[in-house]
């Protein structure tokens, strides 16, 4: 199956914390990061989680928020640290492309954010994902 759906990061269940209706499952990328995604129980069972299972973290870009440093006092669990590669403004947004180790990431965000951000290939930064915007797919 070909989806639009820019970052799929390779990696392997080490959790699952199931609730009533949702579950949370952390993930360890392939670079050695670790993700938590919010599925619900039923989709635990309908793709046959278990720990171990080699899974594929999916997010849109428009989900991906970047920060320059550090960043507390947030909700967001995910916070992966990386290296912008490119950028590629239009009138409005922008696209920006992050080294995540083991992989690389897409950012859906305005121009004006990259302008503030100073964002250029090269710059440290930390992608914010929350864990209800990650899909996983088996295998």
């Amino acid at each position: 199956m070909v989806l639009s759906i820019r970052n799929q990061l390779p990696g392997t269940v080490t959790a699952i914390t199931p609730g009533e209706v949702m579950a949370t499952v952390g993930v360890r990328l392939d670079g050695g990061q670790d993700l938590t995604a919010a599925i619900t129980v039923d989709a635990v069972r309908d793709l046959a989680l278990t720990e171990g299972a080699a899974v594929r973290a999916l997010v849109k870009s428009t989900e991906v928020s970047l920060a320059t440093g550090p960043v507390d006092g947030l909700s967001i669990r995910n916070r992966l640290r990386g290296t912008v590669v490119s950028v590629g403004t239009g009138g409005a947004m922008a696209s920006v492309k992050v080294a995540v180790e083991g992989a690389e990431l897409t950012s859906a965000i305005t121009k004006d954010a990259v302008e503030d951000l100073g964002l250029a290939p090269g710059s440290p930064v930390v992608a914010l994902i929350k864990a209800t915007e990650v899909s996983l797919a088996a295998g």
